[in-house]
């Protein structure tokens, strides 16, 4: 009775299961009318972007680099220490913003939000304070230093070796 039961909801489950894929979103379409993703990028002190319309926004992502444009699909993305890129218009260059980690989310009506411990922009800092920097915290880590004063220098090398990467760029 119960394998009655099953195979004939198995039957079913190719027309269910072409009605989702039908569903599901992929990469980005083509935008709206003014084809703007609006971006809020956010700091616990102020707001660098509050629902300002820009182009793209590329992201630093736990799991690798990413672009954002409008309509793209919606998800959530833990930030590691690197560059955020926001191009406001075509064929401009784009603003750099170290951020030293946070989260973006995507949300499915054209809008990215970006909620990050610090951002800095890329201008302000120097290869020679980066590298003096990545230095100390590495003597640091060799040291006899106590345990949580090498975890502090373990996110130092990390901050410092984002900032190395993306003056490289």
């Amino acid at each position: 009775m119960f394998a009655s039961r099953l195979s004939s909801s198995l039957r079913a489950l190719p027309r269910q299961a072409s009605a989702v894929r039908m569903a599901r979103r992929g990469y980005a379409e083509a935008a709206g009318a003014d084809g703007k993703l609006q971006l809020s990028l956010v700091l616990p002190h102020q707001s660098l972007y509050s629902s300002a319309g820009v182009i793209q926004v590329n992201l630093p992502a736990a799991t690798g680099d990413m672009g954002v444009l409008a309509n793209h699909v919606a998800s959530v993305e833990a930030l590691r220490a690197g560059v955020v890129e926001v191009i406001e218009e075509n064929g401009q260059a784009g603003k750099k913003w170290f951020v030293s980690s946070g989260f973006a989310t995507v949300h499915g009506n054209n809008t990215l939000t970006i909620n990050a411990v610090e951002a800095y922009p890329l201008d302000n800092f120097s290869a020679e304070n980066i590298r003096s920097g990545l230095a100390d915290a590495n003597r640091v880590l060799s040291s006899s230093a106590p345990e949580s004063e090498k975890a502090e220098a373990r996110i130092e090398v990390e901050v410092f070796e984002g900032l190395q990467a993306a003056l490289a760029k």
